[in-house]
């Protein structure tokens, strides 16, 4: 998707009619624009939202559904976990750093419990019930699972609880979010416009953003906002030129995206001068099934170990991806494979199969030995019931015995009948950077200035992540930074 249409901010001057004038416009229906376009609303503001698709929905809908919470919700309690608002700030400043957004980060976690609170008063339910091993996707609808909190080094920096909350549905659960939190933001009164694509920012003659321009139905129109936009477009992970300039290590791989993030709301603040923050990180997602992982080993193509193999999934796709040879296997032996129900195996079969060792370098094309080495060593530890290199749970840890076999990730798998994306190469992934905001969602100039009138959340603004991500995180920043901008907006 092109990068190059244009995006010059338009002098109110110059706009001799609006198809609509409200008091908060929206740009985007998914998540973050949800609860944006709800808190406007719920503060008596009137509120249209402009959606570029045919519905609302967006990368939202498509998503896993997990919403990353704690601090000490209900759910967490009746599974009889503790938990507070410094602990859940403790991990996820490890996991989604170095460099992530403190001042996010602390503001999220203190008031993560309420937050849990407002998805279920819009009507999500949690089933009260743990998900107890590594993996992308629970099978089940129990409502909460473990995020790599309890993986080493994390569980040395701060108390392990499973954070990751998940609404009664099986499998994926973005569109049940997505529902909910859209059925909540019209009964509060937000209209919506879809098949309206936004195409550059309104400003008047003290400088603040006034509307939008658009294209709907083939028409140019405009739309006023008497007190402020707020810009839930998504991220650029559609938009190969944005890719090239800042993120160019997911050009080569899949999308999570519902195919429209193509970096426009970024675009056009930028054309007014905002500022922007980690546009070059991304989260990748190698598309190998963490309950093998696990109960085996993640090598690379020398046929060696780079990470404790029951860390959160995105962790170790991150690590093989960014620092390691490409292509990635997970070996595991006859027990581990049958150890893992045929349910949670999303259909996939190993690629290789070999009695011995010797036999599985050969056929995967590793170093002679290289596996024997990386595998003897394994063992020795593992039947000591240590992994002293990269400090694995002593849950997973035994001795692996032929049958050996490689699963290879580029062969995708598949998840609640929908394709993986990036099957292609075993990753896919999506941006994290965006433009820079106050925690109330207010964008900010590349001097530090508040740009009157314009605000952003979700992936088109740059969250509580530094360098890392973990799952539930951008529905969960992206639904309360959205609720505090469609709040701030309501002011004015």
């Amino acid at each position: 998707m092109s990068g190059t249409r244009p995006v010059t901010p338009v002098r109110a001057e110059a706009v001799t009619r609006y198809a609509a004038e409200t008091d908060v416009l929206v740009v985007g229906f998914g998540c973050a624009g949800a609860a944006a376009a709800f808190e406007a609303a719920s503060a008596g503001a009137g509120v249209l939202v402009l959606e570029r698709a045919g519905g609302p929905g967006g990368s939202s809908a498509l998503s896993g559904g997990e919403l990353y919470l704690g601090g000490g919700t209900a759910v967490q309690k009746a599974c009889g976990f503790e938990d507070s608002a410094d602990e859940m700030f403790g991990y996820l400043r490890a996991a989604l750093g170095p460099h992530a957004d403190e001042e996010k980060l602390r503001l999220y976690c203190e008031e993560s419990v309420a937050h849990f609170q407002w998805f279920v008063d819009r009507g999500l339910t949690f089933e009260p019930t743990l998900w107890d091993a590594p993996t992308w996707m629970p099978t089940t609808r129990d409502g909460l699972m473990w995020l790599g909190e309890n993986a080493w080094p994390y569980n040395e920096i701060a108390r392990p609880a499973p954070r990751g909350h998940r609404c009664a549905t099986e499998a994926y659960g973005g569109w049940l979010v997505m529902e909910k939190l859209v059925a909540a933001a019209e009964a509060a009164g937000a209209v919506a416009h879809a098949d309206t694509l936004a195409t550059a920012l309104i400003v008047d003659d003290a400088g603040r953003v006034a509307g939008v321009t658009a294209r709907r139905h083939g028409e140019e129109v405009a739309y006023r906002a008497r007190r402020g936009v707020v810009l839930t477009t998504g991220g650029f992970a559609d938009n190969e030129e944005m890719l090239a300039d800042h993120a160019p290590h997911l050009l080569a791989h899949g999308r999570v995206s519902d195919g429209l993030d193509d970096g426009s709301g970024i675009r056009m603040a930028a054309a007014l001068g905002a500022a922007t923050r980690r546009m070059g990180v991304v989260e990748l997602a190698l598309t190998a099934l963490p309950a093998l992982a696990a109960r085996g080993m993640l090598v690379n193509a020398r046929g060696q170990r780079f990470i404790n193999e029951d860390v959160y999934p995105g962790l170790f796709s991150v690590a093989a991806v960014l620092t390691q040879p490409a292509p990635y296997w997970v070996i595991v032996d006859e027990e581990g494979y049958e150890e893992v129900p045929e349910r949670e195996r999303w259909g996939v079969v190993p690629r290789f199969v070999s009695e011995t060792l010797e036999e599985l370098e050969a056929e995967l094309g590793m170093p002679r030995g290289a596996l024997e080495v990386t595998v003897g060593t394994y063992n020795t530890h593992a039947a000591r019931g240590q992994d002293p290199y990269f400090h694995k749970d002593t849950r997973w840890l035994r001795p692996l015995k032929g049958p050996f076999a490689a699963v290879d990730p580029r062969a995708g798998f598949h998840a609640g009948g929908r394709p993986s994306a990036g099957a292609g190469t075993g990753v896919a992934g999506f941006t994290l950077g965006g433009l820079r905001t106050t925690v109330d969602g207010a964008v900010l100039d590349v001097s530090g200035a508040v740009l009157p009138g314009l605000f952003a959340a979700g992936r088109a603004a740059s969250g509580i992540h530094g360098e890392g991500y973990v799952s539930g995180t951008s529905l969960g920043d992206g639904t309360f930074f959205g609720r505090r901008a469609g709040v701030a907006a309501a002011g004015g």
